[in-house]
C-alpha cells in the first residue's frame, strides 16, 4: 500500500466537537484581557472580554430582528472588526452566514442573494468604485426573501446592536443548547463549470478544526499576533485566519480594509506581528516596495502563504528579508474548509517551494486516475482526491452538483492534477478544470463566457488564462465576431463587464477571431488558444 498516492493524517491532537461559539467562550475565558483584534486603521482594539461581549450583543440583536437558526445572513464587507464580528456572532445563534466577495457588482449580487435566500444583509457602505447602498438598491426588488439591510458605519448598524437589549443573555444561551457542531454555518461562493457560483455549505465542526489544526501546524500560541490582509470573504481570512487565531488565544491584526502593501509592513512593525498571510504576489508586492529595508520585521517568525506557487527566489527572501523562517505553505479548496495539505515549519526551501505539502492530521489524501478513479503509484499525476471532517456538507440547493464533486465514499474531487511523491509530499502540476489563478483569485472562465455571450458584437467566445508576470495568470477573451466588419474593442469589453463583474474577472486582453481550433468531436482546443494567442 505504501506504494499508492495515498496518505493519512494522523496526529496527537484530537478534533474539537465544539461549536464555534463554544470555542470563544473558552478563549475568553483563558484570555480575557488578552488582545483578540486589532483595526490599524480606525486604531480600535478589543481584548478577548470584549471582544466576547461585542459579539454577544450582535447576536442578541439579531435575534431580536428576527433571525432564526438556519436564516441566511449575508455579509458584503471588506476586512473590518463588524466582518469579524458577524463571523461570530452568526455562528453562536446557528445562522449561517454567506459570505459575498466585495468586488461583486450587480450582477452577482443579485444572484447570490436569491440563490441563498439572504433574508438580512450587512454591508459596507462603500469601497473604491462600489457603492453598496446603490447596487443594492437597483438589485433589491428582484430578491423578494430580503427583508433587511445594515450597512456598517451608518445608523442602520447601529439600530441593529441598539435591538439588543430585547433579547436576554438566557434567550442566547437556550439557542445555542440547540446547536451542533454538525450544523451548517457558512455558505462561500465558489464558480464552477455551470457558469454560475455554486455555494459550498460548511459546519461548525468543518471550519473550526480546519482553521485549528492550520494554527497548529504553525505553532500558535497566545503570544502570536497575526497579521491578516488576506480578504476574509475567502477562506483563508476568515478559516485560516481568523479561527487559527482565536482558538489559540492570538490576536487577529487588520492592517487595512484592502491590502496595500505599505498599510502591512507598517502594521507588522507597529503591533509586533509574530505571523503574516498573503498570496505570492503579496509578498512579491512587500517585497518590491521603495523603503521596504527601513521596516522593522524582526518580530515576525512565520506566515502562510496560499493561493498559487511560491517562486523560489520569493520564497528566499521572505525566509531571509522577512524573517519568516517558519513560514508555511498551504493547499486546498473551498469545498475543503479549505486546507488538505500543508508544510511543516522544519521543511525545507525545496519542499516549500515544490510542493504544497503532505496531507493534514485528521485527513485523507490519494491521486487517482480521473477516468477510472483508480488510485495510482506514487510519482503519477492524477486527480486529488481529499476525504474526512474537512468535505463541505454539499452545495446550496444543488444536489446534482455535489454528487458530481463528492462520490459514494464521501472523496471530495479537487479537479486538480497532483503527483504524491514517494516522500508523501504533494505537487500541484496542472488543472481539470480550466480554471484562471489571477494573483491568488480563482476565476473561472465559463462564467464570464457566459456573460459576454449577451455582448451584441459577440456571436462566440472562449476565455483562456495567459501567463502573466505579475499575477502568474491573466485573462484572455477569444472572441468570434457578429460582423467581422465592426469586432469590439478590448475598451468596449472592459466597460461592458465594468459593471457587473468582479474587477478580477475582466479581461486584460482580447484577440479577435474567425473560428476556434476544434477537436474531432467538436471542443474547442484552448490549449491552442493559450499557444496560439496569448503570446
Amino acid at each position: 500500500m505504501s506504494g499508492l498516492s495515498y496518505a493519512h493524517g494522523t496526529g496527537d491532537t484530537p478534533l474539537l466537537g465544539d461549536t464555534i461559539g463554544r470555542n470563544l467562550d473558552r478563549a475568553v475565558e483563558a484570555f480575557g484581557e488578552r488582545e483578540a483584534l486589532v483595526d490599524v486603521a480606525s486604531g480600535r482594539r478589543w481584548t478577548y472580554a470584549r471582544f466576547g461581549a461585542d459579539v454577544d450583543e450582535l447576536a442578541r440583536g439579531l435575534m431580536a430582528s428576527g433571525v432564526a437558526k438556519g436564516d441566511r445572513v449575508g455579509i458584503w464587507a471588506v476586512n473590518c472588526p463588524e466582518w469579524v464580528l458577524v463571523q461570530y456572532a452568526t455562528a453562536r445563534i446557528g445562522a449561517v452566514m454567506v459570505n459575498i466577495n466585495p468586488a461583486y457588482r450587480a450582477h452577482e449580487l443579485q444572484y447570490v442573494l436569491g440563490q441563498a435566500g439572504i433574508s438580512v444583509l450587512i454591508a459596507s457602505l462603500a469601497h473604491r468604485t462600489s457603492d453598496y447602498r446603490a447596487l443594492v438598491d437597483q438589485v433589491r426588488a428582484e430578491c423578494p426573501a430580503l427583508r433587511s439591510v445594515h450597512y456598517i458605519g451608518d445608523p442602520s448598524w447601529d439600530e441593529l446592536t441598539a435591538a439588543s437589549g430585547a433579547v436576554t443573555r438566557e434567550q442566547v444561551a437556550a439557542r445555542e443548547a440547540e446547536l451542533s457542531c454538525d450544523d451548517p454555518i457558512n455558505i462561500q461562493y465558489t464558480s464552477g463549470t455551470t457558469g454560475f457560483p455554486k455555494g459550498a455549505v460548511l459546519s461548525h465542526h468543518n471550519i473550526l478544526n480546519n482553521g485549528y489544526s492550520v494554527g497548529e501546524m504553525v505553532a500558535y500560541t497566545e503570544q502570536d499576533r497575526v497579521c491578516l490582509p488576506v480578504p476574509f470573504y475567502h477562506c483563508f481570512g476568515m478559516v485560516m485566519g481568523n479561527l487559527a487565531i482565536t482558538s489559540h488565544g492570538a490576536c487577529v491584526v487588520i492592517p487595512a480594509p484592502a491590502f496595500e502593501p505599505a498599510a502591512v509592513l507598517a502594521a507588522v512593525q507597529q503591533e509586533r506581528c509574530t505571523s503574516l498571510y498573503g498570496v505570492p504576489t503579496m509578498f512579491i508586492a512587500e517585497l518590491g516596495l521603495p523603503g521596504f529595508a527601513s521596516y522593522d520585521l524582526s518580530s515576525l517568525r512565520t506566515g502562510i502563504m496560499a493561493g498559487s506557487p511560491c517562486p523560489v527566489e520569493v520564497m528566499k527572501r521572505v525566509v531571509a528579508e522577512m524573517h519568516m523562517e517558519e513560514v508555511s505553505i498551504c493547499y486546498g479548496m473551498t469545498e475543503t474548509s479549505p486546507v488538505s495539505t500543508q508544510t511543516r515549519m522544519d521543511d525545507d526551501l525545496e519542499r516549500r517551494t515544490g510542493t504544497v505539502g503532505r496531507v493534514m492530521p485528521h485527513l485523507e489524501v490519494k491521486v487517482v486516475d480521473p477516468v477510472t478513479g483508480v488510485t495510482l503509484p506514487r510519482g503519477e499525476p492524477g486527480e486529488l482526491c481529499t476525504r474526512g471532517y474537512s468535505v463541505m456538507l454539499g452545495y446550496w440547493e444543488q444536489p446534482e452538483r455535489t454528487a458530481e464533486a463528492i462520490d459514494a465514499g464521501r472523496w471530495m474531487h479537487t479537479g486538480d492534477l497532483a503527483v504524491m511523491r514517494e516522500d508523501g509530499y504533494v505537487q500541484i502540476v496542472g488543472r481539470i478544470k480550466d480554471v484562471i489563478i489571477r494573483g491568488g483569485e480563482n476565476v473561472y472562465p465559463r462564467e464570464i463566457e457566459e456573460f459576454l455571450y449577451s455582448h451584441p458584437k459577440i456571436a462566440d467566445v472562449q476565455v483562456v488564462g495567459v501567463p502573466d508576470a505579475r499575477y502568474g495568470e491573466e485573462i484572455l477573451a477569444c472572441v468570434i465576431p457578429r460582423d467581422p466588419a465592426d469586432p469590439p474593442t478590448l475598451e468596449e469589453l472592459k466597460a461592458y463587464c465594468h459593471e457587473q463583474l468582479a474587477h478580477f474577472k475582466i479581461p486584460r486582453g482580447l484577440r479577435i477571431l474567425d473560428a476556434f481550433p476544434m477537436t474531432v468531436s467538436g471542443k474547442v482546443r484552448k490549449v491552442e488558444l493559450r499557444e496560439g494567442y496569448g503570446a
